[in-house]
């Protein structure tokens, strides 16, 4: 891994940086969605470049607990991002004009039980993705830094 750097280095997946542009233009996440749903935008360290990431996600939520979804639609792969995290959980967060700070934990047991349903319930095609794949797509909590 490099050096640390606070240098953003934009997705290489066009509509990724598309919605990321738009979010930081607006100041919002209000400005886009995935099919018609609401997204959060997750702000990460590159684990193997040190660079900065940012990443729309579906807007899992409940109780003011935000959860992160790992499925990349069902691929048999994480997405490059969950290794972002379990390398440097520390991310920001940005849901509408608001942005914290958490800390990124993988779920696994009664937790996991508890907040799939919710994931599903918040993006219901996770539950197809979850079929079209033999790992189980992994939870992040996402928990406040005081």
């Amino acid at each position: 891994m490099t050096a640390n750097s606070d240098e953003y280095a934009p997705s290489p997946t066009d509509w990724v940086r598309d919605q990321v542009e738009k979010v930081t233009a607006a100041g919002t996440t209000a400005v886009v969605d995935i099919k018609g749903m609401r997204v959060v935008l997750l702000t990460m360290r590159g684990a193997k470049s040190g660079k900065i990431r940012k990443v729309p996600l579906m807007r899992v939520e409940h109780n003011g607990v935000y959860a992160a979804v790992a499925s990349l639609g069902g691929a048999p792969k994480h997405p490059v991002w969950f290794y972002n995290l379990k390398a440097d959980p520390k991310i920001t967060l940005q849901d509408g004009d608001v942005t914290k700070e958490y800390v990124a934990r993988e779920i696994e047991g009664a937790e996991y039980d508890e907040w799939w349903p919710r994931a599903v319930a918040a993006y219901p095609p996770y539950a197809e993705y979850q079929t079209k794949t033999s790992r189980k797509i992994p939870l992040f909590l996402l928990d406040p830094v005081d």
